[in-house]
């Protein structure tokens, strides 16, 4: 059955992910958690993935342990590309590793430290039903594949061609970068500085944004 929230998180932190899912389907929080959610004789990977899928909302708990987890890495990567909405529930005092990092440096952190924990968990069960009630990801299967809500300033061929530039700097995951900055971005302007951040090269970054605003916009 499909679940609004998939909890990602590593065995060191079984525990944790637990209590997060218990608080939050006492208020009525719907959540997708493994081994629990996977049936008797399934494909593990093949029910992760359609989870992953059917999901709303990823709830990542971090810690050392996720950090360096690469059944962690594989579902963040998977939810990206299927433009969830990614929640970092960070439960240490660690930044992400570069192969997490493209995924969640832009991503708004709750931080669950220090203990106890329930104040933080009353404070992702309250941010997680914000995020539901407001409409911000889509419910509608028929745009599922579509989740990034993408405000009237920018038109659907107007990103594709900055989403291709991008991708010519940092590879496909320009595709995520660009739908998740252009959904709350003011203008053009704060839409390319978002992005040219995840350039590594000064050189690369002004590239990028010079080329940009050379495109030719769609007139009002």
């Amino acid at each position: 059955m499909p679940r609004d929230v998939f909890v990602s998180y590593s065995q060191s932190d079984r525990e944790c992910a637990f209590e997060l899912v218990a608080r939050a389907e006492s208020e009525g929080i719907d959540c997708w958690i493994a081994p629990r959610d996977i049936s008797p004789a399934a494909d593990w990977a093949a029910e992760i993935i359609d989870a992953i899928s059917a999901a709303r909302i990823m709830v990542l708990v971090f810690s050392a342990g996720s950090n360096h987890s690469p059944q962690v890495r594989r579902e963040v990567e998977r939810a990206a590309h299927k433009q969830l909405i990614i929640l970092p529930f960070r439960i240490e005092d660690v930044q992400p590793e570069r192969s997490l990092e493209f995924f969640l440096s832009t991503q708004h952190w709750l931080d669950a430290f220090p203990p106890p924990r329930e104040p933080h968990y009353a404070s992702l069960c309250a941010h997680l039903r914000t995020l539901l009630r407001a409409g911000v990801v889509a419910t509608d299967a028929t745009t599922a594949a579509h989740r990034a809500v993408i405000p009237s300033a920018f038109g659907e061929a107007e990103l594709r061609q900055i989403e291709l530039r991008l991708a010519s700097y940092i590879g496909p995951v320009a595709r995520h970068l660009v739908r998740r900055a252009a959904a709350d971005a003011l203008g053009i302007e704060q839409l390319l500085q978002r992005l040219a951040a995840e350039i590594e090269s000064d050189e690369d970054r002004r590239q990028f944004v010079g080329s940009c605003r050379q495109m030719e916009r769609p007139r009002g």
